[in-house]
């Protein structure tokens, strides 16, 4: 064990440390206040600036927003409200522009009257965008003329051209760049994302940032706001919905619907203690009454996903919090209560959990209160402890009252509810019981598993594998070829079911399906149990041919939509069985060295190599267009053998996008997919297609 040196001979003294001031935090530790510097940064400093836009519509000041793309790669978000105080603060005697691009948990938001709910409130987003921006610019209509300050990198000053790159010279103050109209009045901010900040390659999403935009002109009825892309031409788009989230709920809804859209509205009151700011400008603790309004739109539909968002003063918070904390609690609660009362549970009935609730549920939850407390300067995460107590009250009390007395019209829906989650519950249990049965068994067990799967000897997680195999050829060499300690196989005939368009009992009736799923053994679905899987690897092993990768995509479909959990843990791979067997002659013409090739560009890049050193081959070169087609050696040594095989791995980066992708190209809906090949026709290489 090494000595410890004493504290004076280790170097580590006062002059060691530093005391970052002002801005000089944000730049050096970027990612306390935007989550990263790669595109989702970039992002998250966009939101700053239109939270901010958007709050002034929330109070009733603005009634449009405007986000620009520009050209040059600098964005802009405009909007009609107030505009930025430009008076003097009293304490810095800095305007108010200044002061909130420029000192960190400065501005409006702190208690001091000039916003009753806002989404940003931590006094950091618009001084966050301006230090990691090379430039920034403002201009504030205000009081019948327009003033203007620039800054580089949170630095005030004056730039003598367009774009960063300008000459610049530090200047504090506001400047009056000219005259408008007393009653207009409003905010722009331009800034650039700086490139000693921010990776190579942070892009802004314009798919993201869309989004986004639709959602807020949602949560904000009347208000309209426009995304306007310079960077190819000019393509302008305007959202607005009048509508709220009911609407948004109908917009984001797929399937058969259940139920319409049923709206749950309510608010409760608290208390905490908290600083606010005096007459004299001074923080000291006061015991404040807060209001928190709920606001809950609700489908349940015949499918089995669900979608629900919820939001903080407009703000998304995809991780949850206290809000949904309540709801889920007060839903499980109040369905338990009324499927029992109406008897379409029985005593003797297990109890509703929030899977079942969940299960073909599309809502939005969206809650406002004044400053609410979020878990992070990313604001994903709500915090505040009451939001869970008030919106399970609101929940309880109109649920029950939407159950109980049904508005014209929504009887029968309201038994539908009842019904669907009885029904998931009971499914739930169903499939458990399913599950239980098909545990792993030991060697006296084994006959309830289907005869055709060739099961390995050892129940080691870290080393077993399942070669999913095509065909009944394929599995004699196979098993001839597998290592029987480890390596499992289940053929598999022709083509499975495509799942993507089968109902759940046609995927159970389906015998390649069931077998499968009976096999990995961990249920299917919603009940799927990963630490359940009876194999480490989940390998698929087709030909190398076009019917293989149908047959693979077939699988991986399957494994998509009822084993996703496989997928999401990186335990599926994909063999690569190779194309060509390269024969290398000798001296005299005997036979030499072997080489495999795994695509044509390969073999190409192999033959120029071996011609380049005068060796010979034997013509033709073999290809192999199935894996019946190998012996057992070289099935191993390709393909099977830990040691010298290749294996591609399959993930799942975006749940939504690949679940778009299947259901594009496997899906029931036809014309999508036909304008997609259609449209990807001129991109294809007609030498790869297999004849």
């Amino acid at each position: 064990m090494p000595s410890r040196r004493p504290a004076e001979q280790s170097g580590y003294s006062a002059r060691d440390l530093a005391v970052l001031e002002g801005l000089d935090a944000v730049r050096k530790r970027p990612g306390m206040y935007i989550g990263s510097n790669d595109g989702r940064g970039l992002l998250h400093c966009l939101w700053e600036i239109v939270d901010n836009a958007v709050d002034e519509a929330m109070g009733g000041w603005a009634k449009k927003v405007q986000v620009i793309l520009h050209a040059d790669g600098s964005m802009e978000v405009r909007d009609d409200g107030r505009g930025i105080p430009v008076d003097a603060e009293r304490k810095t005697k800095l305007s108010g522009v200044e002061l909130v691009m420029t000192k960190l948990h400065a501005g409006g938001k702190f208690g001091g009257g000039g916003y009753a709910v806002s989404g940003g409130l931590h006094g950091v987003g618009a001084s966050v965008v301006n230090a990691l921006s090379s430039r920034l610019d403002v201009e504030v209509d205000r009081g019948g003329k327009t003033h203007v300050i620039s800054f580089r990198r949170g630095v005030p000053g004056i730039f003598e051209g367009e774009g960063p790159a300008a000459a610049f010279q530090r200047k504090s103050g506001l400047r009056v760049a000219g005259s408008v109209p007393r009653t207009r009045t409003g905010t722009r901010v331009r800034w650039w994302a700086d490139a000693q900040v921010f990776t190579k390659d942070a892009t802004y999403d314009l798919d993201l940032i869309r989004e986004r935009l639709v959602q807020t002109s949602f949560l904000v009825p009347g208000l309209a706001v426009t995304l306007e892309d310079q960077r190819h031409g000019s393509d302008t788009e305007t959202f607005l919905h009048k509508g709220g989230i009911a609407e948004f709920v109908d917009s984001v809804s797929t399937g058969d619907p259940v139920t319409g859209v049923v709206r749950l509205q309510g608010s409760g009151h608290f208390h905490e203690t908290v600083p606010v700011l005096d007459d004299k400008g001074h923080l000291t603790p006061q015991d404040v009454e807060r209001e928190l309004a709920v606001d809950i739109a609700l489908r349940w539909t015949s499918g089995y996903d669900t979608d629900m968002r919820s939001f903080v003063n407009v703000i998304a918070t995809p991780k949850g919090g206290t809000h949904i904390t309540g709801f889920d609690r007060a839903m499980v609660k109040v369905l338990n209560e009324q499927a029992r009362a109406a008897r379409v549970l029985k005593a003797s009935d297990d109890a509703i959990i929030k899977d079942d609730v969940l299960e073909g549920l599309v809502g939005v939850v969206a809650v406002r209160v004044p400053e609410p407390q979020f878990e992070g300067q990313t604001k994903e995460i709500l915090g505040t402890p009451a939001a869970s107590r008030i919106v399970a009250a609101v929940v309880t009390k109109e649920l029950t009252r939407w159950l109980t007395q049904p508005p014209r019209g929504d009887k029968a829906s309201a038994k539908a509810v009842l019904e669907k989650v009885a029904s998931a519950m009971r499914a739930r249990i169903a499939a458990r019981t399913h599950r239980d049965t098909q545990r792993r068994k030991n060697a006296l067990e084994s006959s309830s598993l289907p005869a055709k799967l060739v099961d390995c000897r050892s129940d080691d997680l870290a080393h077993t594998e399942l070669f999913i195999v095509e065909g009944d050829s394929a599995l004699g060499t196979a098993k001839m070829a597998r290592d029987a300690q480890f390596q499992a196989l289940l053929p598999i005939r022709g083509k499975i079911l495509n799942v993507q368009k089968a109902s759940l009992a046609e995927m159970l009736k389906n015998a390649e399906c069931a077998s499968i799923i009976q096999v990995i053994g961990a249920g299917s679905g919603r009940s799927f149990d990963l630490d359940q899987a009876r194999y480490g690897k989940i390998i698929l092993m087709s030909d190398a041919d076009v019917d293989g990768a149908h047959i693979r995509c077939l699988l991986l479909t399957l494994l998509h939509r009822y084993l996703s959990p496989l997928l999401e843990a990186g335990r599926v791979y994909a063999a690569m069985p190779p194309l060509h067997r390269i024969d290398i002659l000798g001296s005299g013409g005997k036979a030499g060295e072997v080489r495999y090739t795994y695509s044509d560009a390969q073999m190409k890049s192999t033959l120029a190599e071996l011609e380049k050193k005068g060796r010979r081959w034997r013509d033709p070169i073999q290809r192999y267009k199935g894996l019946g087609e190998m012996d057992a050696g070289q099935l191993r040594d390709t393909t099977m053998a830990r040691a010298s095989r290749q294996l591609r791995r399959v993930t799942v980066g975006d749940g939504e996008v690949a679940s778009g992708v299947f259901d594009l190209l496997m899906g029931s809906d036809v014309a999508p997919r036909k304008e997609f090949i259609i449209s990807g026709a001129h991109t294809l290489d007609r030498a790869r297609i297999d004849v």
